[in-house]
């Protein structure tokens, strides 16, 4: 199995040189080997990496690759096993176009957040909530503050990356991978917040909590980041579309540096995307079972109950997880549509909390914070 899993071997074909049960390495004239293939539409074919039998995976080291008269010469300066390995890429207009809303969306994005965050601290200072409900706005302000961190480092990053001294470019490799991160960290705080309000009713006290919550979300990333750093992951990533053209130059974790990215990225959300769903299932069935029991009266509207799962299906990470379902899935509707939600998301959060927490009676309580002290309420009684 191929180590990168979006790439594809030419024609199922490898090809293995070896003398004896020697290594050969560092020859200084190279062995050249010619892959005839015909035209490869929807790909590229930038190199012919050498597998290394003990540790497994491709590389390009000591291999040089040029287009040949009867398809693609390779000349490497050892021997082992070889093949062509095809990526898929995106062609110029498609990738062009994504580049465009992505761009846009940024923008209409931080706009959003700054909107959501004002739109917080005013009710926090307007009205008079109760203290479960000022940390819930916390929370979420602490959230849109992350995305909007990430959408601002995404659009430094897009303009300023392939313009930039490569010790600048690892330093905003590493900013947008930090920024990443804490959305991340800061989705499964909303999932843990939701677990002791839903879960643990009766409720737990713990000092300084906000503050706490705040050196964990803004805080472990740092460590991530800095163990990352250490191994010289952050470099230039290009993009590049069918037919060879870099579309974008980005300062990311580099090609060579996959594994952090599965490891960080990838295994990372994975875990907090698990827990969250088990979360959001717990509270989506206690919810139902008050409005079948009629201990919540004040909330019987099916609208704001499908308004309530929809806005934590968001706060969850609903739209990350679309990202990572679809990697490496060259369907053109697929990407325009993780990326027009993916920008939307500032907007719908947005509207979610105004609807959600807007008092419009002398009742200034938010509805989550509605059903758990009715929720409370009932436990009690029938305990």
């Amino acid at each position: 199995q191929e180590v990168n899993q979006r790439a594809q071997v030419l024609d199922n074909t490898v090809v293995g040189i070896t003398v004896g049960e020697s290594s050969i390495s560092g020859l200084q004239d190279p062995v050249q080997l010619t892959f005839p293939h015909r035209e490869l539409p929807q790909v590229i074919q930038p190199c012919l990496p050498s597998m290394s039998p003990p540790a497994g995976g491709w590389r390009s080291s000591g291999c040089v690759t040029q287009p040949g008269d009867k398809g693609t010469v390779c000349s490497c300066d050892h021997l082992t096993f070889f093949t062509l390995l095809l990526n898929q890429a995106l062609d110029g207009s498609t990738a062009k176009g994504l580049m465009a809303v992505a761009t846009a969306g940024c923008g209409v994005a931080m706009a959003f957040s700054i909107f959501t965050i004002a739109f917080c601290i005013f009710i926090r200072c307007r009205f008079r909530f109760e203290e479960t409900v000022r940390i819930n706005l916390g929370l979420h302000m602490n959230l849109v503050g992350s995305l909007f961190l990430l959408n601002l480092a995404f659009l430094l990053n897009s303009g300023l990356s392939g313009r930039t001294h490569p010790r600048a470019c690892r330093v905003l490799g590493g900013l947008t991978h930090y920024c990443l991160l804490c959305c991340f960290t800061w989705t499964a705080l909303e999932g843990c917040q939701l677990y002791l309000l839903f879960i643990k009713v009766l409720g737990i006290y713990i000092p300084h909590y906000l503050g706490k919550l705040c050196l964990v979300g803004w805080g472990f990333p740092v460590l991530v980041v800095g163990v990352a750093g250490g191994l010289g992951s952050y470099g230039e990533y290009r993009i590049q579309t069918t037919d060879h053209q870099v579309l974008a130059h980005l300062c990311w974790i580099t090609s060579k540096h996959l594994l952090v990215h599965y490891i960080t990225n990838c295994g990372y959300f994975g875990l907090i995307f698990l827990f969250n769903m088990a979360v959001f299932g717990v509270v989506t069935q206690k919810s139902c079972s008050l409005q079948d029991t009629g201990a919540v009266q004040g909330y019987r509207k099916p609208w704001k109950v499908a308004l309530v799962a929809a806005g934590l299906f968001f706060l969850l990470g609903a739209t990350w997880a679309l990202a990572f379902l679809t990697y490496g899935i060259s369907s053109t509707p697929v990407l325009y549509l993780f990326t027009i939600l993916n920008c939307l998301q500032g907007i719908f959060i947005f509207i979610w909390l105004v609807i959600l927490y807007y008092p419009k009676t002398k009742e200034t309580t938010g509805s989550l914070s509605y059903i758990i002290r009715h929720d409370k309420t009932t436990t009690a009684s029938q305990d």
